[in-house]
Formats: C-alpha cells, structure tokens, sequence
C-alpha cells in the first residue's frame, strides 16, 4: 500500500511541470481575459458595458458570423476530402502510407504567413498562375479573388486537410476486415458496406475531428492577417486590432470578443461531443 502511494506521488510529481504549465499559459491568460472583459473602458468600472456594445455593433456581429461561417465552411470541406484520402492512404503499402503521413505532416505545418505570402506569389493579382493563364488566354482566374472570402477558404483548406488525414487516419484501421467480407458473403456491395457499416463506425471520429478542425480556424490569425488584413472582418483579426493596434486600443472590448471566441469554440466541441456520444449509443 505504501509502495503503491509513494509511486502515485512520484507520478504526480512528474506531471508537476505540465500542471505548472497549463496554468500558467492557458488557465491564467483565460482567467484574466474573462475578468477584464467585465470592466469598462477605465479599466476600474466594473460593468457588462463591452458586452453590449459588442451585441449593438453590427460590426462586431459581422466577424463574428463571418469567422463561424468561414471556419464551417472550411472544416467540411476538409473532413469530406479527408475521409476520401485517409481510405485512398490505407491501400497503399506500409512503406508508402508512412511517407504519405509524413508528407501530410509537414503540410499540416505550412500555415500563417508563410502559407499566405506563397498564394500570394501563385494566386495574387499578379501572381505567377494568373500572369500564366491570362497570357495563354485562359481565364481561369478572372472571377476569382484571393483577398476575399473564397481566397480565405481556399487557403484554410489547405492547412486543414492535412491535419483531418493524420486525425481521421488511425480510424480506418478500427474498421476490421471481417466486417467486409461478412458483408460480401451476404450479397452488400462495397457501397453498402460503407454507407450502412463503415460510415457509422467512422462517425464519432469524423464529429470529433470537425470539432477540432472548427476550432483550429475560429482561432488562425496570422494566416487571415497575411492575406486580407483588415479588408476582411473576422474574430481573430479584431482581437488583435483591439489588444495591439495604437490607433484602436481597447484592451476591455478585446478580452470581451476574446471571451466570445473562446465560448464559441467550446460550445462547437460540446455540441459535437453530444453527436459523438449520440452516434456511440445507437451504434450501440
């Protein structure tokens, strides 16, 4: 009993600078946003006047339904194609499917500025695709915009398919192939298969996965600001006017919207949470 005691202490001890750090980064700039989000401008006043004034601005409003539409948008798309790759991933050879993931990998971490500044390069205004297809006489690019909001999806996309791949992958292994060949033996096609055994299976993961996918945009910064700057109206880039910006500083207000992002991004986990527990059960 002691001996099993003492190894508790010993792990609990390990786990000390993890506790120390989410404490630090996560729980205490979290605790101190929310307290000032509750005061006024002064900074003394103690009232929900920046909620309100956040909730009368159409302003406000707009990044706000423009970061959740942009980041839903995104999200779908990329957990579509990733179900798509992840399967195509699975029929390749060990040796393959290891340099796949690596590749999707080292794209999942190709974002921010970098990302921006290479569409930029190829999809800009005088970007070196657009500059080619125009002098071929194509134009493929005449309607299309990269500082806009189809320019914004295009690029959240392709940071977030790699990531739903690495995440959605490992689920394709829990899909036995038992299961196919059950199916096979009493006359399913391989489309029934999927839409009646491996679909419901691939469920609570692909509900988790877009959970964390919505997350991951609602919060992309950098990504936004390297690309439209404030020609856009979004969460993340208002934030930041408002915490950094010398001509906008309104500390209170940011930590407010700040607040809102963070309770968006938990209120799409829950509600995601709640689909996967559902989908388990009448798996069930």
């Amino acid at each position: 009993m002691h001996k099993i005691k003492k190894q508790k202490l010993y792990l609990l001890a390990l786990l000390l600078p993890f506790i120390i750090l989410v404490i630090g980064f996560e729980i205490g700039p979290l605790a101190s946003m929310i307290k000032n989000s509750f005061y006024a401008d002064d900074g003394i006043k103690i009232s929900l006047d920046q909620y309100v004034t956040i909730f009368k601005s159409k302003f406000y409003l707009q990044a706000i339904h423009n970061s959740v539409l942009i980041s839903f948008f995104s999200a779908i798309t990329s957990i579509i194609v990733a179900v798509v790759v992840a399967y195509s991933f699975t029929k390749f050879s060990k040796k393959a499917q290891n340099r796949l993931l690596m590749i999707a990998n080292m794209t999942s971490n190709f974002e921010g500025i970098p990302l921006s500044f290479s569409y930029i390069i190829l999809l800009g205004n005088n970007g070196l695709f657009t500059l080619l297809f125009a002098k071929l006489g194509w134009n493929v690019f005449s309607h299309f915009n990269l500082y806009s909001w189809t320019g914004l999806i295009l690029v959240y996309v392709y940071f977030q398919i790699p990531l739903a791949i690495m995440l959605l992958y490992p689920s394709f292994h829990g899909i036995k192939r038992q299961w196919k060949e059950a199916a096979a033996l009493l006359g399913a096609s391989k489309l029934k298969f999927w839409l009646h055994i491996g679909l419901p299976v691939l469920l609570p993961s692909i509900a988790g996965i877009f959970s964390i996918l919505f997350a991951n945009a609602i919060g992309a910064y950098a990504t936004a600001y390297a690309l439209v700057g404030s020609n856009y109206n979004l969460l993340s880039l208002q934030i930041a006017a408002l915490v950094s910006s010398d001509v906008t500083l309104k500390p209170q207000l940011g930590s407010a919207l700040g607040v809102l992002l963070v309770s968006t991004m938990i209120l799409a986990m829950w509600f995601n949470q709640r689909m996967m527990r559902r989908i388990r059960r009448d798996l069930q």
